[in-house]
Parts: C-alpha cells; structure tokens; sequence
C-alpha cells in the first residue's frame, strides 16, 4: 500500500471512488478553512470548525492570522495542520500526509515508471560505513553515492559507475539537504536535462549532464546458479512486478532448474495484490493471507491458481532479513506456513499493516491505516516479524562479495534431495499485472531511484 512516486500517477486511480470519498471525509475534518484561501482579511479568516471539537484549531488559526507579526503562508498552515493531525492524533507511523513531490515520486514508484535517470542512490558514512543513523541530512562525511545506474538507462550510457559520489545537482551543493530532496532533483520530465557534480575515487569532481527518460523498473534478476539451482530476486511489489516475476521464474524452469532460490531481501512492499500473485507462483490453491478491517470484515486472499512453480518437488528457499517488510512478509510468511519454502536469514521487518493512499487538493496525498493482514495460520507478524527456518546474517564488516545468507541457502539445497524430473504445469499465461484494489503494504521511502 504505497505510492511512492516522484512521477505522473498511474493511470489507474491510485484509490478506489468509494476510498476516496472516505479519504475526503477524513481530509475534510482538517481542511476546514471555509474561506480562508480566498477571503482572509484582517478581521475574520472565514474558518468555521466542521464540530465543535475542531473548533480551538480554527480559533487559533484565525489569531495567528490576525496577530502574528509577519505574514504567513496559508498553504504551510493548512500543511502543519494536517501533519500535526496524524503525528499527535493519529499516532500511527504508516500513516500520514505526504506533500507534493514525495507524493508524485511515490505513485511513481509503485506505478514502476517514472521519468529520470535510471539511478539507485544511497547515502554512505565515510568514516563509519556502518552508521547511518547519523546521517539525516548530507553532509561531508555523510554523502550521496551512486549505488548502480540500471541497465541501458540514461544514467549507465552517461558512464555514471557504482561508488561514484554526487556533489551538486545542477550547480546546487547537495550538502544540507535530505536524499530524498536530491532524488526529486534529479527526477524530472522526460526530456530535459540535469546535471550532476561527480566524484570519483580521489579524483577531481567532474560534471555530467544526463537527458531525463521514461524508466521502467525492473523488479526482477535471474540467474542460474547451476544447472539445478536458479535465482530470482525481486526488488519490489510494484505494478508490473507480478508478470516480471511469473516470466522471470518460468524462465529458469525452462532452462532446468529445479531448486529455486527467491531472494526477498531488503525487498520494502508494494502493492497488496502483487503479493497474492507471486505467492500464488508457487502455492497452487488456497489460502495466502486475510485482511481484517474495522468491524472485524475479514477477506481472505487465495491462491490465484495460476503458478508455474506449484509442483512440491520443486524446492523453494527464501532469503529474507530486516529490510524484508509488508508485502515482502506476506509472501515469506505464505510459503513458510504452507509448506512451500525454507526460509533463510534473518527476522523479517515486521509489519502488518496496509494503508490506502489518497491524494489532497494540493496534490499532496495522505496514507491512512485501514486493516491489518494475517498469515494462513492466523498469525501476526508485528512487531516480531517472520522468523528463519535457517538462520544466517550478514554484518556490516562482511566484505562486499561475500554473502552468508545466500551460502547458508546454497548449503541448505545442497543436503536436499534433487528432483530427477520436473512436473511442470502447463504455463497457463502470466497472471495479470492489473490490480483491481491499489492498496499498498510497505515502508514509505524505502526506495531511492532517480
């Protein structure tokens, strides 16, 4: 339940009519100032309190409008309204109001397309690489750095390389600024160009001027690790990443494999039912999760029965660890109750709640709570999250080409008994990548592409 998008929304609704009514509702509770767009003046502002419980909020607005002593931007105190609303009333960290631009870059990344430059991006403590905690803002020590361009995307046939730093955006130093300030900077419309300050190893910072394009993101790698054993990771739960998984994964069967390793790792959500149609790759029928609403409305999520990887003598293991959340929880949690993988690694994020997102007359939008999911077995994976068959880490003083989880999974297939023959269903066609119901489960922000 995401929309993270720094792009156009998608062109579905991003929330269904009926949400959308509620959402205004709710969003009317704050956006109460009648008037006071139009005819603040010096006596009155024209707020009137929806009730009577809103009624201080309203008085105080009109004293801050008739006494403060400089002027104020009605539009910024519409804005802390709504914040304080759900910082100090609703309480609730999933949910929450997002203004503008983190609004656009978040439909954009659950749409999976936005128009950039094709970038991962992180920030690194150069002088301890393990500490991130100490880097809200970019500093010197705390820079932007380039984690990979993707492939054929504007950023890669720039030459931008992996560990390159980003000094300035178009002439701008990025220092005291956020990553996500930067992303929107970098993000734009298809066509025109930014240009980064860069620096690489100890050399000289050089400019690059990169031409924005449309960037489709592909949510899935394959590999074949050997002839028996194939890898598919996935990124996110985004709008196309159920057809790019059913194909990624049909693939290596095609070419074989018969034990498949599906690494969920650092994978933050997305879309609800992307959820469903992955799990459903390999859980052949019946119950994947339930989601229970307000009034106890339970609606449970089945097996589309669609899966190319169904068959039990094909053997899943799934890597997950603390970065692995929401929608990312439900599959792991799915396979591991059902019988159908092992799971390798670390606990999970922990979260299981799913939010509705709705946009604001400002075209800000807000995201608001609206159930909580279950695992089949009833299960609730807050705030513990899904715990590992197999458990395996991986610190931060783990050299960069080495990795633990994936070895622990490796040993794990290789005490297993292999599969002489495969019984592959006949691939009845990829499940469709059209989501009826727009809700999102994961962490905001969690991902950094430009």
């Amino acid at each position: 339940m995401i929309d993270p998008n720094p792009n156009p929304p998608p062109t579905r609704s991003p929330v269904p009519w009926v949400i959308s009514l509620a959402l205004a509702a709710v969003v009317g509770a704050v956006l109460f100032f009648g008037g006071y767009l139009a005819g603040g003046g010096a006596g009155s502002s024209g707020c009137a309190a929806p009730d009577q419980a809103f009624a201080a909020l309203c008085e105080a607005y009109d004293r801050v409008q008739r006494e403060y002593v400089d002027e104020l931007d009605p539009a910024k105190l519409a804005e802390g309204a709504i914040q304080g609303m759900f910082q100090y009333g609703v309480e609730d960290p999933y949910s929450g109001y997002m203004p503008p631009e983190q609004y656009q870059r978040a439909l954009g990344d659950l749409s999976g397309a936005f128009s950039g430059i094709g970038a991962e991006m992180a920030i690194r403590n150069i002088d301890d690489p393990g500490d991130l905690a100490a880097c809200t803002e970019l500093t010197s020590t705390c820079r932007l750095v380039v984690v990979a361009p993707l492939s054929d995307s504007p950023a890669e046939r720039a030459g931008l390389q992996a560990g390159d730093f980003v000094l300035a955006v178009d002439g701008e130093s990025v220092d005291g600024s956020t990553m996500n300030d930067q992303i929107s900077a970098i993000r734009g419309e298809s066509g025109t160009d930014v240009t980064l300050t860069l620096q690489r190893d100890d050399d000289e910072p050089f400019d690059v001027t990169i031409t924005r394009a449309k960037i489709t993101l592909q949510e899935v790698e394959t590999s074949l690790i050997d002839a028996h054993i194939g890898y598919i990771g996935l990124n996110g739960f985004s709008a196309p990443a159920s057809e790019q998984f059913a194909e990624g994964l049909g693939d290596l069967l095609d070419q074989g494999a018969d034990q498949i390793v599906f690494d969920l790792r650092d994978n933050p959500g997305g879309y609800i039912d992307a959820a469903q149609q992955i799990a459903s790759q390999f859980i052949g029928d019946g119950l994947i999760f339930t989601q229970e609403s307000a009034g106890n409305d339970i609606k449970r999520y089945e097996s589309t029965g669609t899966g190319v990887a169904t068959d039990p003598e094909i053997e899943v293991v799934v890597l997950i660890n603390g970065g692995s959340a929401s929608a990312s929880e439900i599959v792991a949690a799915a396979l591991q109750e059902r019988g159908r993988a092992t799971l390798v690694g670390e606990p999970t994020f922990g979260k299981n709640t799913v939010q509705v997102w709705g946009r604001l007359e400002n075209d800000g939008g807000v995201r608001i709570t609206i159930s909580r999911w279950f695992t089949p077995e009833h299960n609730s994976v807050a705030p513990d999250g899904v715990q590992p068959d197999v458990a395996a880490a991986r610190s931060a003083e783990t050299p960069p080409e080495e990795d633990p989880i994936l070895d622990a999974a490796l040993d794990y297939l290789a005490d297993q008994p292999v599969a002489l023959e495969v019984r592959r269903a006949a691939r009845s066609g990829s499940p469709s990548a059209t989501l009826k119901e727009p809700m999102v489960v994961g962490i905001v922000g969690a991902r950094s592409i430009c």
